[in-house]
Formats: C-alpha cells, structure tokens, sequence
C-alpha cells in the first residue's frame, strides 16, 4: 500500500503526517499515544485504505518530525483541537471516522463530544472514557499500574527516562504488552523522543494533567466536554492483558458512550492492542463500521 507524507500548519505546531489510500475517500484520522508513534498504525492504515477510505496518521505534537507547541501546551483540550482542525484542514466531511490509542483515544472523547457532526464514528482503544479513568484512580490496583503518570510531575523524570537508550520506555512497553517484542517500536520512539525538547513535549501531555487553566481560552467549549457523553457511537477495544489500564478498570465502559456504542475486549493482548493482534482488531473495526 503507497503511503505519502506531508505537513499541515495548524500555527501553534506543525504537524507531520502520513497517508494512505485514495484521495477522495472517507477520511479516517488514526492518532497514536505514549510511548509510541504513528508507526504504529503501520497494520490498521493500510487494511483500512484498501477498503477505500482515505487514511491519516499525524505525528501527535511535539513527536518528531512534528513540532514542539510554541506556547508549550500539550493540555488535552488542546490535542483533541488538534484533530477537529486536521478534520477541517483535510476536508473531511460527515462520514469521517477517527481512531484513537492511548492519549489518541483521550483526546478522540472530548474531540467527538465538542463538535459531533465532524464524526460518523469512533474507535478507541486501551484509555476509556474519562469518567472511568478517573475513578479507577480510587482502585489501589489501577495506582500502582499508572504510578508513572504521577513520576513524570517531577522533573527527575526528565533525566531519568532517556537513560540508557530510553530504558524506561523498553520498560513500559514489556509491563504493558509482555508478550509482544517491541524492538521494532521502540526504534521509532527512540527518534521522536531523541531531543530533550521532545521528550519535554511528551511528559507535558502528563504534567498538563494538573493545569488548573486553559492556556487558549477559544478552547473552552472542548474543555467542556472533557467529560461529557460523546453522541458519536464509539467501538473501545481492549486488551485482555494490558499491564497499564487493567481490564478491571473498565466497569460500565459504555454508559459512558453513544448508544450504539460497543465494547470488545481482545483475548492475549495487552495495552498495544492493535499491534499484537491486528486481524481480531481489524475485524472489530470492520464490523462496527458496516453495521
């Protein structure tokens, strides 16, 4: 499958991105999270542009080859922002799907719940819905597995997690997928993350966790809808062994969601869902779009 890349200017970053499929069909918008990179929608870009649809994959802010944020905010209204301004910028149009990983499906929620009519549907995977994530922090099970988040506030975590070749990273992914070798995507994080001002970027996703006030104040109506219903149905898919968002963290996980919404958790999978079992995920995916 030809795959091609460009950029598009949204002012506060540039954002690398990669595509595949015909020009002219559906958009789908895949956005990846930590620590990964859009390479790891090399399997589900491709299936998806041969049944026709028009593909892309950014660089998330501040990823390499993306930009760093000139105003340094990685607040997630912001990000989901980001993907309403590409479904703008590409034109996309009613029909358009959005995909989302990790902080790609934090950000999918508030993006579909603060202007709906830009989705046609929604499929995230391995965070759910924030209301559920929140309350999970009240499960001592789910603290000890997201201890890193609360790392990251300090600024040790700077100097620590690009030690020895980003070890902390090989780390997180053998906790989070433990039956998956992931040589092959830690060399790609390994280049985004390569500066310290892209690593800076990437922990700001987490230190903005805390950030009492919008650093762009236009973004107030996506800040609203932070933990708002989505009215887009929305497909989640989990992974039975995600050693980083436990499968005991998702009670009622589509109370959450639009009617019409459902979830599948995938057998022999952990956090990297996509990658370790693509055709399970593919046929998820391709069930819940026809129907």
């Amino acid at each position: 499958m030809l795959m091609t890349t460009f950029t598009l200017d949204l002012n506060d970053v540039t954002l690398d991105c990669e595509t595949y499929g015909p020009q002219d069909g559906p958009l789908v918008l895949c956005l990846h999270g930590f620590p990964d990179t859009r390479h790891t929608f090399r399997y589900l870009a491709p299936h998806l542009a041969a049944k026709g649809h028009r593909v892309v994959v950014p660089s998330m802010r501040g990823y390499a080859p993306s930009s760093i944020s000139k105003t340094n905010n990685y607040q997630l209204a912001t990000v989901a922002n980001d993907a309403n301004r590409l479904h703008e910028l590409l034109g996309g149009d009613e029909r358009a799907v959005i995909i989302g990983h990790d902080w790609g499906a934090a950000a999918t929620y508030p993006a579909t719940a603060a202007e709906p009519e830009r989705w046609h549907r929604a499929i995230t995977m391995a965070v759910p819905p924030l209301p559920i994530m929140g309350r999970s922090f009240l499960s001592f099970a789910q603290l000890r597995s997201s201890w890193y988040m609360f790392y990251f506030q300090s600024p040790m975590a700077t100097g620590v997690v690009p030690l020895n070749d980003f070890d902390f990273i090989a780390q997180l992914w053998a906790e989070w997928s433990p039956s998956y070798e992931a040589s092959e995507e830690l060399a790609h994080v390994r280049l985004a993350l390569a500066s310290e001002e892209n690593l800076l970027a990437a922990l700001g996703y987490y230190r903005a966790m805390f950030a009492g006030e919008l650093i762009d104040e236009s973004l107030a109506h996506v800040q609203a809808a932070l933990f708002m219903t989505p009215t887009v149905p929305t497909l989640y898919l989990h992974g039975h062994d995600d050693g980083c968002v436990l499968a005991s963290s998702l009670a009622n996980v589509t109370e959450h969601l639009a009617p019409g919404s459902k979830k599948h958790i995938i057998k022999d999978a952990g956090h990297f869902v996509h990658l370790e079992q693509p055709e399970a995920v593919h046929r998820a995916i391709d069930s819940f779009l026809e129907a």
